[in-house]
C-alpha cells in the first residue's frame, strides 16, 4: 500500500488507489490518491463535471411537491401507540412485510442526523444503533427501544410528516444512464460509473431502498417525465453541525461526528474494515476532500483481484462511491457506496464505507484538519 499523495481538492478529478470492491463477495477497500493533472483542462473540466452532477443528485429541489404539502403529519402517537396515514393509492398489502412504525421512525432519524442508512421500513442494526445515538443525544433512557418517549421526541422535533409527492423531471429522464460491468477490465473502459437507471438515481435522492420506492410505486415508469411517485420525506443533506472531532468506533460499525464538548451531533451507519483486513488503530485528520474520484487498483498494493492496473472512473457506482475523505495515512478514507443496502453488512479492506448521500453531507460538514480517532 503506498503513502498518499495529497492536495486541496475542489473542482478536479481524484485517483483512489485499492479501496473499493474486491472481486469476492465480502472484500470491499483501502486507498491512494494522486490529483488529476493540474496542467490538463479538459481533466480539470470534466472533474468538476462529475462533482455537480453528482452533488445535483442530493440538492436538486424540482419535482418535489410544496412545502405545505410536504409538511402535512401522517404520523401521530398516544401513549406509544404510533398511527400512520398512507397515501393515497397507497395499501398496507404494498408494503409488505415492512412495519408502518418504522418506516416512521426510519424517515424521522434520517431528518435528525442519526442516519439509519437506507429507509426500507424494516428493523436491523443500523436502525438500531440510529436509535440509540438518537436517545443519548436527546438525553432519552439509553436502548433500541421504540416507546412513546422516542416517537413523541421525534415527532416534537421532525414534524410526523413522513410522505411526500414528486414528479419525474425532463431532467431526470435526460440523464445519462450506464450499463455497469462487474469487472475492473471492464469498468477501466468506462467514462464514467453512473447510475445504471433512473429508479437507482432517484432511491438514493431520496434515501430509499429501491424495492421499497417500487412497493410505493408499484406502476411507474421511472423512465417518463411527469409520472408521480410517492416518496418519503427525508432529510434535506444539509448537515450545520459545528464538527470538532470525529471517532469512526470499529466496535459499533458507526461514524459519529462530535462537537468542541464532546457532544455527538451526527452518526452514520458504516462498514469498518474486516478480520482479515482490519482498519487502523489511533490518531489521524481529516488530509483532504475529494468529490467524485477516480479508483485505482494496484496489483503490488492488495493481496486479492486481477495482476494489472486498472484506473476505474468518477461516479456513484465506483467501488469508493461518489465522495472521499482522506485520512492522509497508508490510503485509508471515509467514503461512500455503490451499494447503499451493504453498508455495515459487508466487511471492507480497511477504510470506513457510508452511503453515498451520507458520505456527500458529511464531506461538506467536515474540515481538513479535523481530528479522527479509531476506537
Amino acid at each position: 500500500m503506498r503513502n498518499l499523495l495529497l492536495a486541496s481538492i475542489a473542482a478536479s478529478t481524484v485517483t483512489l488507489a485499492s479501496c473499493g470492491d474486491a472481486p469476492s463477495a465480502e472484500a470491499d477497500d483501502t486507498a491512494t490518491t494522486q490529483t488529476a493533472s493540474q496542467n490538463d483542462p479538459s481533466s480539470a473540466a470534466d472533474g468538476a463535471a462529475n462533482e455537480q452532477d453528482f452533488a445535483a443528485n442530493f440538492t436538486d429541489r424540482q419535482g418535489y411537491d410544496d412545502e405545505e404539502s410536504a409538511s402535512k403529519a401522517e404520523a401521530s402517537q398516544k401513549d406509544g401507540r404510533l398511527s400512520l396515514s398512507l397515501p393515497e393509492n397507497v395499501t398496507s398489502s404494498m408494503l409488505g412485510d415492512r412495519s408502518k412504525k418504522l418506516i416512521a421512525v426510519q424517515v424521522m432519524l434520517d431528518k435528525s442526523r442519526h442516519s439509519p442508512g437506507v429507509i426500507d421500513g424494516r428493523m436491523g442494526g443500523n436502525t438500531e444503533r440510529a436509535i440509540e445515538y438518537y436517545r443519548e443525544a436527546h438525553s432519552l433512557p439509553a436502548g433500541t427501544a421504540v416507546d412513546s418517549e422516542l416517537l413523541a421526541s421525534l415527532m416534537d422535533n421532525y414534524g410526523g410528516d413522513i410522505f411526500r409527492s414528486y414528479t419525474i423531471t425532463e431532467k431526470d429522464v435526460s440523464h445519462q444512464f450506464y450499463e455497469i460491468p462487474e469487472e475492473f477490465p471492464a469498468m477501466a473502459e468506462m467514462e464514467k460509473l453512473g447510475y445504471r437507471d433512473a429508479k437507482e438515481m432517484l432511491a438514493e435522492r431520496f434515501h430509499m431502498d429501491q424495492d421499497f420506492l417500487s412497493a410505493l410505486n408499484p406502476d411507474a415508469d421511472f423512465s417518463k417525465a411527469g409520472t408521480k411517485l410517492v416518496i418519503v420525506s427525508h432529510g434535506d443533506n444539509a448537515l450545520d453541525a459545528d464538527i470538532a472531532r470525529i471517532e469512526v468506533r470499529k466496535g459499533e460499525s458507526t461514524v459519529v461526528g462530535l462537537d468542541g464538548a464532546g457532544g455527538i451531533v451526527v452518526s452514520y451507519p458504516a462498514t469498518i474494515g474486516s478480520s482479515d483486513f482490519p482498519s487502523p488503530s489511533g490518531q489521524m485528520e481529516v488530509a483532504a476532500i475529494a468529490p467524485a474520484p477516480n479508483y485505482t487498483f494496484d496489483p503490488e498494493d492488495q493481496e486479492w483481484g486481477p495482476d494489472k492496473t486498472f484506473i476505474i472512473p468518477p461516479g456513484p457506482n465506483n467501488p469508493v462511491g461518489g465522495t472521499w475523505i482522506d485520512l492522509g495515512k497508508d490510503g485509508y478514507g471515509i467514503h461512500g457506496s455503490p451499494d447503499p443496502q451493504m453498508v455495515a453488512k459487508r466487511a471492507s479492506h480497511g477504510c470506513v464505507r457510508l452511503t453515498n448521500w451520507d458520505a456527500a453531507a458529511f464531506a461538506k460538514a467536515v474540515k481538513t484538519g479535523t481530528p479522527v480517532e479509531f476506537v
